[in-house]
């Protein structure tokens, strides 16, 4: 990862709607020291750009199709331990939240926050330091007070993602094939997911995973 450069910041921006991106463009190279970099609108695609332009923050939805953002956060760290990413989502659940910090990220922002909201969260990453929106905040004040929990705090972030894929409508091979696992090692996933949770048929398991806002809106 290259220091952050006295002529600005480079972002990858990560997201599967053109629109997004193209208003957070420009709102991000408005700032003069912010520049997109490079864009994609998947995990792989994203995984791709990062290796080939070494940005300094990449700024990314944690649901996309295919493998999702917690995908990319892994993969990203796994080549780069210093790489800093700040997840930019409409999802707010503390269970996301946790699992997107368990995977590598740097930041929190959700997508109802106000623009500046973004570009200081970039900053505050892009020196290294932690960045939640004040709603995030709030979110995992009140999920440490609380006496109960999320059905899913006994998840890692790789049953987490499993979980979500499934709750989608994706199968048992199309996940391995999203996630480079084998079926047996998704089926085994699934198993301790179910386990875990104490789902006793998949119905029951998308349900939770609605309840707890893991599927794709």
């Amino acid at each position: 990862m290259s220091e952050v450069a006295a002529t600005g910041i480079s972002v990858l921006l990560v997201d599967d709607h053109p629109i997004v991106r193209q208003g957070y463009r420009r709102v991000l190279e408005s700032q003069g020291d912010l520049h997109v970099v490079a864009e994609a609108d998947n995990a792989a695609d994203a995984y791709g750009a990062f290796k080939a332009h070494d940005p300094d923050v990449v700024v990314l939805d944690i649901s996309m199709p295919g493998a999702s953002g917690l995908e990319a956060i892994r993969n990203i760290r796994a080549r780069s331990p210093r790489a800093r990413i700040l997840v930019f989502t409409m999802h707010n659940e503390a269970v996301l939240v946790k699992a997107a910090f368990g995977a590598g990220a740097s930041g929190f922002v959700t997508k109802s926050s106000e623009p500046s909201a973004v570009v200081t969260a970039i900053r505050s990453v892009a020196r290294g330091e932690r960045a939640m929106s004040d709603d995030i905040a709030h979110i995992l004040a009140e999920d440490s007070l609380s006496s109960t929990g999320s059905p899913l705090d006994q998840l890692g972030e790789r049953e987490i993602e499993i979980l979500r894929q499934f709750a989608d409508g994706a199968t048992t091979e199309q996940i391995a094939t999203h996630l480079n696992l084998s079926v047996k090692t998704v089926q085994n996933y699934h198993y301790l997911i179910k386990t875990k949770t104490g789902a006793r048929t998949d119905a029951q398991l998308v349900r939770l995973a609605a309840t707890c806002g893991l599927t794709r809106i």
